[in-house]
């Protein structure tokens, strides 16, 4: 923990940097203070402020880095452009959402993210989206929301800075400290220079001790060991550094990885009600692989939903071509057959 404070000492409790003429018009209390836990904890939202919109620190000058490049949220760093399969209208949502976030309307940038995650396809995309929406849930102290939102962002890039350190955040803001501990833990196997995480680590070892006394590591959840290439080739939820940036800028999604995010999002559709949002979603998944046959059943639901037993009837059968026992393709089309027998629009069970 020493060597931790000597390594970063123009960082840490914030007013090191000032020169000695600023430090003596502070309350002379603040300057009696050493880092203990009670000073750092009321400033967990602003470490996010300063650290998690965009931007992590590192090194000496990271403080004026803050003010020259306030990003409140991830988008294509200047004179570096990242291939994207980020459609128009969730781009245009994704920009609105940032400027509702730099001006401090965090509702309605939850919102704009929100509407541009149903929108998106690629994994980066939405893991930034993801990231960016677990900010603002972290600004407005919605601290279960934003570890949600990280955990959905990890999933898809395990590794990715921003969001191991917002959810990090989230843990310290309601004193799950072991679980905070392990996440900063896991960001500095990644990046040791990101300044906040050292900080946080070293306030959260002497709480963790004041809790749970000289056994506390035998408390802590597992730390997960990054591979090398992940310390090689991270991505902070925005671009890879250069060696691994070289690699994917070359390399196309995936269809299939594409297609299982389509077919997630169809099924969170039909969830929520959005029945026509998860016919779309379904449709585009039959283009990208039209063998999958779990999706023809799926969409054959939303036909149903939407009184268009024709349509759904033809899915049903396509499965049945193919898989003549297939349960669901049979009970749905029985409930195709009887709709158009009686032209009834009564609800259907969502059982995908």
């Amino acid at each position: 923990m020493g060597n931790a404070q000597k390594k970063f000492p123009s960082k840490g409790d914030g007013y090191k940097s000032e020169n000695k003429d600023t430090r003596k018009t502070k309350d002379p209390s603040e300057n009696s203070k050493k880092g203990f836990p009670e000073k750092k904890k009321p400033n967990i939202l602003q470490e996010c402020e300063n650290d998690t919109n965009g931007y992590l620190s590192r090194g000496s000058n990271s403080s004026e880095n803050r003010e020259e490049k306030p990003k409140v949220a991830e988008s294509s760093s200047a004179g570096v452009s990242r291939p994207t399969l980020l459609p128009p209208i969730a781009a245009t949502l994704k920009a609105e959402g940032n400027e509702l976030f730099k001006n401090g309307q965090f509702g309605e940038a939850t919102l704009k993210y929100s509407d541009a995650i149903d929108n998106a396809i690629s994994s980066e995309d939405l893991c930034i989206l993801y990231s960016n929406r677990a900010a603002c849930y972290l600004k407005e102290g919605n601290c279960s929301d934003c570890i949600q939102d990280c955990n959905s962002a990890l999933e898809l890039h395990p590794y990715s800075l921003k969001p191991l350190l917002r959810r990090a955040m989230a843990y310290e803001s309601i004193e799950r400290y072991r679980q905070a501990y392990v996440d900063y833990k896991t960001l500095l196997q990644i990046d040791s220079g990101i300044q906040v995480a050292n900080d946080s680590v070293n306030r959260i070892t002497r709480t963790l001790i004041d809790q749970d006394g000289p056994d506390w590591r035998e408390k802590l959840p597992p730390i997960p060991v990054v591979p090398v290439s992940a310390q090689l080739h991270w991505w902070d939820g925005e671009n890879f550094t250069s060696e691994a940036k070289q690699k994917k800028t070359s390399a196309k999604q995936s269809t299939k990885e594409i297609f299982k995010i389509l077919k997630k999002q169809g099924n969170e559709f039909v969830k929520k009600g959005n029945t026509e949002g998860a016919l779309k979603k379904y449709s585009e998944c039959i283009k990208l692989n039209p063998q999958e046959l779990t999706i023809y059943t799926n969409r054959a639901l939303c036909y149903l939903k939407l009184s268009q037993f024709e349509e759904a009837k033809k899915d049903c059968d396509y499965v049945l071509q193919t898989d003549g026992c297939n349960i669901k393709a049979l009970y749905r089309r029985a409930l195709a057959f009887k709709g158009l027998e009686v032209r009834t629009g009564s609800s259907m069970p969502v059982d995908i």
